[in-house]
């Protein structure tokens, strides 16, 4: 999304707790730890011995007469082509360099370290058959904060996320370009100097293993996951505010109603909206009351809400099929054979990356849909025009919510699936792809724009609720809006800058401390924020 700036790692964190990488999967926490929070990565013995017992048994296939992928022949549709021993080290060293074909704006510093993490699961799974020595000096860039500088474009999805693994693997053999822990662009060669990790040289099979996966889209995926998990709360907690600022009406989210439809994202939202609406005096109904129903926006939130819910855990159940899957071709299997395969196919993530992009601009929207109900004399039952001070002299948020329209439009058409626009590649060898790479970078550009969206409705919310004064909002909303108000002025006086107040907003919906100040509160009630 142009203009729009998308969270990034920080450099390596001292004393944070290490991530060990063994036979198994790691969590979704691990990948996020060592993306963003700079944590270490240890390799376990058992990791070590089976890579070692792996590679054995690919040295003793590289000295087979018969032809054997990736070991003795060439690449994609060159594959008919016998490579003799001597030149097999060159085979995979240019395998690595002719790959690394990325273009356009680096990718972010968290998404490189998840694709190497990742990719350096899989080594430790045995099935690649690489030497040990390959996964730990994956391992030792990633301790001493060495990002290799990958491309935004350049991975069809399928064969693996193929140029930008490639260029890890050419910052790992000492080629190429890489930013040290501080972010300073230096050549991989001297940066890996510094930190005492000799360059790889690449043996038999060594290169087609380092670029043949799906660690990039995957990477992002987990990323998505954590950032959606925390907005789609976030998002509860406008919604919920929104309906106490426009003086609605909370019996509707009671959970014996929402039981009847028993979809368990509905249910939590649900949970969570009565949870911040409890003993609102926003809502209460004076004598003579008439309006019985709110808007869909705000009296189908949860079923909104719970439906990106719903949506997320489908795609976590995706993700942690793929966090413990060996993803390469041709792998080293349980029994000691060398066989090639598909799994390098990125459509099970693709689509559910896809189907993500849906609901974050699905969730954007109905939460602009919202705010806007707060800025019409018609529907914000009597509140100022645009929540401004003096209207007409003033235009409140009127604009905010053109920021938000704008935004929410880009969603819908980042929302379009990258998941089913196949192109052929290598000589029609590679015939169809996944383009899940292209997949999960328009979903993190989606998730940045649904953060921006539901800043401004909270900021809204809140100006709504000062203007109703005296009348007070719930404890919930109370926490949340003074929490805002260290950042944000309240609505005394006319216009003022805008533009900052919603950076501030964001910053808070990023950093959590918004959602903090709810949770904290309903925890006191002796509930929780889910």
């Amino acid at each position: 999304m142009g203009g729009m700036t998308l969270r990034t790692a920080t450099a390596p964190t001292v004393g944070t707790e290490p991530v060990t990488l063994d036979i198994g999967a790691p969590s979704f926490a691990d990948v996020v730890a060592v993306a963003r929070e700079g944590a270490r990565v240890e390799l376990g013995a058992a990791a070590l011995d089976a890579m070692a017992a792996s590679r054995a048994i690919v040295d003793a296939i590289a000295a087979d007469s018969r032809p054997h992928y990736g070991v003795s022949t060439g690449f994609g549709s060159l594959a008919s082509k016998h490579i003799p021993v001597e030149r097999r080290v060159q085979l995979q060293r240019s395998l690595v360099r002719s790959h690394a074909a990325g273009s356009g704006p680096e990718v972010e510093r968290e998404v490189v370290r998840a694709t190497m993490l990742l990719r350096l699961s899989t080594l430790a799974t045995g099935r690649t058959g690489v030497r040990p020595v390959v996964a730990e000096t994956y391992a030792a860039m990633l301790n001493s904060g060495i990002t290799p500088v990958v491309y935004e474009y350049g991975s069809l999805g399928c064969s693996g996320d193929l140029a930008p693994l490639a260029h890890c693997a050419l910052a790992a053999m000492g080629e190429g370009d890489v930013r040290d822990a501080s972010g300073t662009l230096s050549p991989a060669a001297d940066a890996l100097a510094a930190a005492g990790i000799a360059p790889l040289e690449l043996h038999e099979k060594e290169g087609l293993a380092l670029i043949n996966g799906t660690d990039g889209m995957l990477g992002m995926l987990v990323l998505a996951l954590a950032d959606l998990r925390a907005l789609v709360t976030t998002a509860d907690l406008a919604a919920a505010m929104s309906v106490e600022g426009l003086t609605g009406n909370g019996a509707v989210f009671a959970a014996d109603l929402q039981a009847l439809r028993p979809h368990p994202g509905q249910r939590d939202s649900a949970a969570n909206m009565r949870a911040v609406l409890a003993g609102s005096p926003m809502l209460s109904r004076p004598e003579g009351f008439t309006r019985v129903q709110d808007a869909y926006s705000l009296r189908c939130a949860p079923q909104v809400h719970g439906a990106v819910r719903d949506t997320i855990d489908h795609a976590a159940s995706v993700a942690g099929r793929e966090l413990a899957s060996a993803i390469d071709n041709p792998v080293v299997t349980p029994d000691g054979r060398l066989e090639s395969n598909g799994n390098f196919h990125g459509a099970p993530l693709g689509y559910v990356l896809d189907f993500l992009a849906i609901a974050v601009a699905d969730l954007a929207s109905v939460s602009e849909r919202r705010t806007d109900r707060f800025l019409d004399v018609a529907r914000n039952h009597g509140l100022n025009a645009f929540l401004a001070d003096d209207p007409g002299v003033d235009s409140g948020h009127m604009i905010a919510q053109y920021t938000q329209a704008g935004i929410v439009s880009e969603l819908k058409r980042l929302a379009a699936p990258a998941s089913v626009d196949s192109i052929p590649s290598s000589a029609m060898q590679e015939d169809h792809v996944s383009m899940g790479w292209s997949a999960a970078r328009k979903l993190r550009r989606s998730i940045d724009g649904l953060g921006r969206v539901v800043a401004i409705e909270l900021l809204t919310a809140a100006r709504a609720m000062d203007l109703r004064a005296p009348i007070e909002p719930g404890p919930v909303a109370s926490a949340v809006r003074a929490r805002l108000r260290t950042r944000v002025p309240g609505p005394a006086g006319g216009d003022r800058y805008l533009a900052p107040e919603i950076a501030a907003a964001h910053e808070m919906v990023l950093d959590g401390s918004l959602l903090a100040a709810a949770a904290s509160v309903v925890t006191e009630q002796g509930g929780e924020l889910v």
